[in-house]
C-alpha cells in the first residue's frame, strides 16, 4: 500500500519552491548572487523528489484501480507531472513578480517591493495558489487542494487551485477573501478584505447531486476595484474598469466602466 500525501511533506515543497522563486528571501538569506544559480539547481533536485513522491501519493489516493493498468502508472504521471510542473517556474516567477509591483503600488503603506514578499498576506496566497493552479491545471490529484488550504489556514484567504487569475492581481488587507473554482479574474484587478467570487446555486442532476464541471463563478475583467464585503455570486460578468462598492450583493452582469454602490 502507497502511504498517503504528507501535509508536512507538502510543507516543505512549498519552502523549496518559495526560495526557489524569491531567492533570498526563505530559507536562504544568505544566498550570494554568484553561487544563486548553484543553489536553485541544487534545490530543484531536491524540489523533484520530494514533489514527486508527493503527487504519486495523490494519484494513489486518488485512484479508482478502473483506469490504470498497473499501479506502475501513478509513479510515471507523477514523475512526468512534476517535469512539466519545474518547466513552468519561470512564468511563475513572472507572474509573482508582477503581483509584487501590483501590491507596492497598490498600497502607500509599502516602503518597498521587498516588503510585500515578506509581510502581505496578498503574495502568500497568490505565491500558493499560483504553484497550486498549475498543478491543477496538469489533473494533478488532491496536491494542489492541500496547498490552496495551507494558505487558507495561514492568510484567511480562500482561493480554489481551479481559479484563473491573471497580472498583477492584488488583494489588499485580503482577509476574508474567497474566490471560487471556475472564477476568472483579468489583469490589472484589486480586491478588499472579505470580497466573496462565489456560486449563487448548484445545478442538479437527475439524481440530486451537484454538476460537476460547469461554470459556477464570476468572470472580472481587466482593470476592476472590489471593495470589501461585496459578494459578487454565479457566472456572471463583472466589466472591465468597473468599481465595486464595499458590501454590495450583484448576481447579474454589470457593464464596462459601471460604478456599483448601495
Amino acid at each position: 500500500d502507497i502511504p498517503m500525501p504528507s501535509v508536512k511533506y507538502i510543507s516543505k515543497v512549498l519552502e523549496l519552491l518559495k526560495s526557489i522563486l524569491f531567492p533570498g528571501y526563505f530559507s536562504n538569506s544568505d544566498i550570494k548572487p554568484h553561487s544563486m544559480k548553484y543553489y536553485i539547481g541544487s534545490t530543484i533536485d531536491t524540489l523533484y523528489t520530494y514533489l514527486s513522491e508527493q503527487i504519486k501519493r495523490g494519484e494513489c489516493f486518488a485512484c479508482s484501480h478502473e483506469d490504470v493498468v498497473s499501479c506502475s502508472d501513478c509513479e510515471i504521471r507523477a514523475k512526468y507531472n512534476t517535469i512539466t510542473f519545474i518547466e513552468q517556474l519561470p512564468y511563475i516567477r513572472e507572474m509573482l513578480s508582477k503581483d509584487t509591483i501590483a501590491a507596492y503600488e497598490g498600497d502607500p503603506a509599502a516602503k518597498h517591493p521587498g516588503e510585500t514578499i515578506f509581510c502581505y498576506p496578498s503574495l502568500t496566497a497568490l505565491t500558493n495558489h499560483r504553484i497550486a493552479h498549475e498543478l491543477y491545471k496538469l489533473d494533478v490529484q488532491l496536491i494542489p487542494r492541500i496547498i490552496s488550504e495551507l494558505s487558507h489556514s495561514e492568510t484567511g484567504i480562500d482561493i480554489h487551485p481551479g481559479a484563473t487569475i491573471g497580472e498583477k492581481f492584488f488583494m489588499d488587507h485580503g482577509t476574508g477573501v474567497v474566490i471560487g473554482e471556475t472564477t476568472t479574474i483579468g489583469n490589472n484587478v484589486r480586491l478588499y478584505q472579505g470580497v466573496t467570487l462565489g456560486a449563487k446555486s448548484f445545478p442538479l442532476d437527475k439524481d440530486g447531486n451537484p454538476i460537476k464541471g460547469i461554470k459556477r463563478h464570476p468572470t472580472i475583467e481587466d482593470n476592476v476595484i472590489i471593495y470589501s464585503g461585496a459578494t459578487i455570486l454565479g457566472p456572471i460578468r463583472i466589466g472591465q474598469g468597473s468599481e465595486i462598492g464595499g458590501n454590495v450583493w450583484i448576481t447579474k452582469d454589470v457593464p464596462p466602466g459601471t460604478r456599483v454602490t448601495q
